[in-house]
């Protein structure tokens, strides 16, 4: 493999603007490559491959050069996917031979070798103990493309059919039966039946959430933290676009998002509302069938989605959103009606974001709420990590 000075380049341009200012990967991935149309899919794989690679495996990386400027940790990435290095002035200090003596060291050292800060692989070994191996280890692996059909608009097998005609082959998930693998990876929001609405890509874990909370058409179902709307969109095609379905979100912008994603999916049912007071939580009580509470989380399932979110958590923030989590449950579960259901769910894989959230909800509440069941979603199992709860409220 030939290695080129501007693909290298805009690398280590992304890589700065994602350690040195703070920038979310994907977005910097994002823009980078539509500043340049004229690169081919090769390169456009390339920068965007080899910089989320930079982003998860850094630590090791810094580990395996003497000093871990961007071209160092570029050139040692290079070495262990073994691709020669060009003789170029800025890799002068990458020693193939050394690189390899230090990664083999690294084998014995988790933390290193699987590129976590040390306080993250500490939390996680702490609240998952032998699992977390397995778990962490998933989490460095490459996530898969699925798609969720829009059942507003057509069937699975249709859709399946119909993309095998844009030579995209598909694979059916069990137990999902509106998810799609994508074979191979390849841009899909190019896709007509993307622009025309037939899709959405949601991950098979997050596509069984809508589904526990088990909505049916006609029924008032409220997702109060909605965000730029993928669940919201399945509740939609759940209810078959009949009853009524509210978005509520702190963030006007994502819900301005929800709204573009909705008119191309042809949904009809949706009013978004943005939480701008209290009030707007309130008004509320009482009313819904159905009620969503998709928390802000670590997201510490979705990890291999996002890597660079594993150097900018802290143990400060994640203590910070347990304590929202916790807020949440307390203020917007009276939306719910008398024999109605919630589910709460993250794509975290943390107890401590998870059941142990819903039994400090249940101790608080459970004198108006019962536990009707939960379920657990590992990265190890293949896909992102989620947890849901499923909660009946009685009085």
């Amino acid at each position: 493999m030939k290695l080129y000075r501007p693909l290298v380049n805009a690398v280590i341009a992304a890589l700065k603007a994602i350690f040195e200012e703070g920038k979310y990967a994907d977005k910097v991935i994002e823009k980078t490559l539509k500043q340049n149309p004229k690169w081919g899919s090769r390169d456009r794989r390339f920068i965007a491959e080899t910089t989320y690679d930079i982003v998860r495996w850094h630590r090791l990386l810094a580990a395996c050069v003497r000093n871990p400027d961007y071209y160092s940790l570029l050139g040692a990435y290079f070495v262990l996917r073994g691709i020669e290095l060009p003789p170029w002035e800025e890799f002068r200090n990458v020693d193939p031979k050394a690189v390899a003596a230090k990664q083999r060291e690294a084998e014995g050292v988790r933390k290193i070798r699987e590129s976590v800060p040390d306080w993250l692989d500490d939390l996680g070994e702490r609240e998952l103990g032998d699992r977390w191996d397995d778990e962490l280890q998933a989490l460095n692996g490459e996530a898969p493309v699925v798609l969720r059909t829009n059942t507003i608009k057509t069937s699975a097998k249709k859709l399946q059919e119909r993309l095998m005609k844009e030579d995209v082959e598909t694979s059916r998930i069990e137990g999902l039966p509106d998810a799609l693998v994508v074979s191979r990876r390849q841009n899909v929001f190019r896709l007509a039946p993307f622009l025309e609405g037939e899709f959405e890509v949601q991950d098979a874990a997050s596509q069984a959430v809508a589904p526990f909370l088990e909505v049916k058409p006609g029924m008032r179902v409220v997702d109060a933290c909605a965000g730029a709307g993928g669940k919201t969109l399945h509740l939609a095609a759940l209810m078959e676009n009949k009853g009524r379905l509210i978005a509520l979100d702190v963030e006007q912008w994502k819900l301005d998002e929800l709204k573009k994603r909705a008119r191309r999916g042809g949904v009809s049912n949706l009013e978004t509302r943005v939480i701008d007071s209290a009030r707007v939580i309130k008004r509320l009580a009482g009313t819904a069938d159905r009620l969503l509470l998709d928390v802000p989380c670590s997201g510490l399932g979705v990890l291999r989605r996002n890597p660079d979110a594993k150097w900018k958590l802290s143990a400060l923030y994640i203590k910070e959103v347990q304590a929202l989590q916790q807020t949440i449950l307390r203020d917007y579960s009276d939306i719910v009606k008398p024999g109605g259901y919630m589910v709460y769910a993250t794509c975290s894989i943390l107890p401590s974001e998870n059941e142990e959230q819903v039994k400090w909800f249940l101790k608080k509440r459970g004198d108006a709420f019962t536990l009707v069941r939960e379920k657990r979603l590992w990265p190890s199992e293949g896909f992102d990590g989620f947890y849901m709860a499923l909660l009946q409220r009685k009085v």
